[in-house]
């Protein structure tokens, strides 16, 4: 679930110290990467709710190069799926690719192909703010990962991907996959969710988030001239909060000017660059999210990682744990909560959960 506003707050401060202000707190630079951009559509594509597009096009980018083994497949293929309102291209920021994309690292792209798409509604793929504004589809998980299985089946001609990995809304992706298509995928890694529908004060505060915008009326029911500026500050300041890690930002901002300074900064930050319509479809794509039931198709070997600090997936809720049992091959950690992790933000920050990784992909050689 990773809002506008949660990555940048995943993405700032990565470096313990000196301490950061909210003057001086810009995310570390990332390595040039050869990431390349291509796009992919789905004709007549046909959504869950019974609306359908006549052209859904998806984006992705992608490092590295197929493999293929002696049947002519390909075999190295690997897919990172964002969270809610993020793009694959974040996983181009520096605490996730320089620890994982190098020579010798993980998930080293001159040895692996990696797949980066825009889920249905963000980035460069069809979204909203294309023209339809409210009359664009209403998608929902099981159409996004529909879409990303014919990207790589249809588009990339991939018959099994070695590693499907996903953060926070990916996270349940990923879960998703494994129950459509266990046969498809050689590993999964989803990074912080709950297997569980929407519910409770997960499902609350994201309603509230929808109704701000919602209430605002320069809204006007989705046919706004301009943006309706304070129906998005309400949605990003519940996304603020949501995703903060209460011991880093004690640490980093201990004094009240600079603690209000950042909050202000961060959520200014996020409604300039956070459309309003797109930003309903997003938090509301999670509506009909419900694996439980479905669990035990889950026969994929599977690394799930969460997070203690995390406010969206609370470390008293012992689903995980629950889940696993169910699942034929799979294993839970949950990460200890740390001045230095990043609250729901910790999935972005590889080197907390990097050798889990590695320890996945070697077990399922």
């Amino acid at each position: 679930m990773l809002f506008p506003i949660l990555l940048l707050l995943a993405q700032v401060a990565v470096t313990p110290t000196p301490p950061l202000t909210a003057a001086t707190s810009p995310a570390k630079t990332a390595a040039s990467w050869p990431a390349r951009d291509a796009q992919f559509t789905l004709r007549k594509f046909r959504f869950r709710s019974g609306e359908s597009l006549p052209e859904l096009r998806i984006n992705y980018t992608m490092l590295g190069q197929p493999h293929r083994d002696a049947k002519g497949e390909i075999d190295n293929a690997v897919m990172i799926l964002h969270g809610t309102g993020g793009t694959g291209r974040q996983f181009l920021s520096a605490q996730f690719a320089d620890e994982l994309y190098g020579p010798g690292q993980p998930l080293d792209i001159a040895r692996y192909w990696i797949i980066l798409p825009d889920g249905i509604g963000h980035g460069k793929s069809s979204k909203p703010s294309d023209g339809l504004h409210m009359r664009f589809p209403h998608y929902d998980y099981d159409d996004m990962v529909e879409a990303q299985y014919r990207l790589l089946s249809e588009g990339l001609g991939i018959r099994r991907m070695r590693l499907v990995m996903g953060t926070s809304m990916g996270c349940m992706h990923s879960l998703v996959w494994g129950e459509t298509h266990p046969a498809f995928v050689r590993a999964m890694m989803p990074l912080a969710c709950e297997p569980v529908e929407i519910a409770g004060l997960n499902r609350m505060w994201r309603q509230l988030a929808i109704d701000g915008i919602e209430a605002d009326p320069a809204w006007a029911g989705g046919e706004y001239r301009s943006p309706p500026v304070q129906g998005l500050r309400t949605a990003a300041s519940l996304l603020f909060v949501a995703g903060a890690a209460p011991l880093y930002f004690q640490a980093q901002y201990p004094r009240r000017e600079d603690a209000e300074a950042f909050a202000r900064q961060r959520v200014a930050a996020s409604i300039a660059q956070t459309d309003a319509n797109d930003l309903i479809y997003q938090i509301n794509a999670s509506r009909t999210y419900a694996p439980w039931s479905k669990l035990d198709a889950i026969t994929v070997p599977t690394m799930w990682i969460n997070s203690a600090d995390d406010f969206i997936n609370p470390r008293n809720l012992d689903l995980p744990n629950r889940a696993v049992a169910r699942m034929k091959d799979a294993r839970f950690r949950l990460i200890p909560e740390s001045d230095d992790t990043r609250g729901h933000g910790t999935h972005t920050a590889a080197r907390f959960w990097k050798q889990d990784l590695a320890d996945l992909l070697q077990r399922t050689r």
